[in-house]
């Protein structure tokens, strides 16, 4: 079955070098495919406010919003937009987190050429896509009829997200910068995030999101 002809993919991410590798990949598998660019979440809205898309390709970390927020934008503006989130973060601890906040695939940065080729070509003839570590993360969570007992189920994404740039040793006020939020609110994030783990210094922070990345 072939893929539909001059689709419509808008590529989200602030890394500019990172969207040209990836619409590289893309023109590669579709020659005809229209492609736009963006880099921030309002820039984002802005596109899918006016035209219609087969796909939008987004990274979870960029100014002007969070991932759930743009999730919940394209359900109301455009349902039928197929969602694949391509993001650097730990695919075993965010994936499935994404794909149940409505995201129809999950593809990590650090993928071959030959995985994303496959991640689009699903995408775009079935409006999904996982690896099958994460399928097979999703089948025994069926199973069990129960998710692992991980600590960071308690977590919100914006609090998962500000734990690990905090693990990652960036102060509060370059994360406030990163995520376009006061330095207070970052604060009180890390405070509420702490309280959830039942934590109180950084390396306890490290150690628990080691274990649980693994």
């Amino acid at each position: 079955m072939g893929l539909k002809v001059n689709v419509r993919i808008i590529v989200a991410d602030d890394h500019g070098i990172v969207r040209m590798g990836l619409v590289q990949t893309i023109k590669r598998l579709q020659p005809e495919a229209i492609i736009s660019e963006v880099e921030d979440y309002r820039s984002l809205y802005k596109a899918i406010s006016k035209e219609e898309w087969d796909l939008a390709i987004m990274d979870v970390n960029m100014p002007n919003g969070s991932v759930q927020e743009a999730i919940d934008y394209i359900k109301i503006h455009q349902p039928d937009l197929r969602i694949l989130i391509f993001s650097s973060q730990d695919e075993e601890l965010y994936a499935v987190r994404y794909l149940r906040m409505g995201a129809g695939g999950y593809l990590s940065k650090q993928s071959s050429t030959a995985v994303i080729e496959t991640a689009l070509t699903k995408m775009l003839t079935t409006g999904r896509y996982a690896s099958d570590s994460i399928k097979e993360a999703m089948f025994l969570e069926s199973l069990n009829g129960e998710t692992k007992n991980s600590p960071f189920e308690a977590l919100s994404d914006r609090e998962l997200q500000i734990a690990n740039k905090i693990a990652e040793g960036l102060p509060l006020k370059e994360i406030s910068n990163q995520l376009n939020l006061h330095s207070s609110t970052v604060s009180t994030y890390k405070n509420r995030l702490f309280e959830k783990l039942k934590i109180r210094s950084v390396p306890e922070l490290v150690e628990i999101l080691r274990l649980y990345n693994q």
